[in-house]
């Protein structure tokens, strides 16, 4: 019965193989994407430091930096 689903009637290699690359590399994506994340929310929190409080409060004004801000807790 196991040797069934694992054997596949001969394809079982291919089939197995193919879905162990796709995990592979939707894992690698997500861990790509996470830090590529971390590296430009660094970037714009860095940016924001630096403005006076009349730019920050322009900038807080912003559609787009509200969508940024509102995912960090830390500003």
């Amino acid at each position: 019965m196991i040797n069934e689903i694992f054997l596949m009637n001969g394809y079982g290699i291919y089939v197995w193989s193919a879905f162990a690359f796709t995990i592979f590399n939707f894992v690698l994506l997500y861990f790509i994407i996470q830090i590529q994340y971390i590296k430009e929310k660094n970037k714009f929190v860095s940016k924001f430091g630096t403005l006076n409080s009349k730019r920050a409060a322009f900038a807080k004004s912003q559609s787009i930096n509200k969508e940024i801000l509102s995912n960090t807790s830390s500003i």
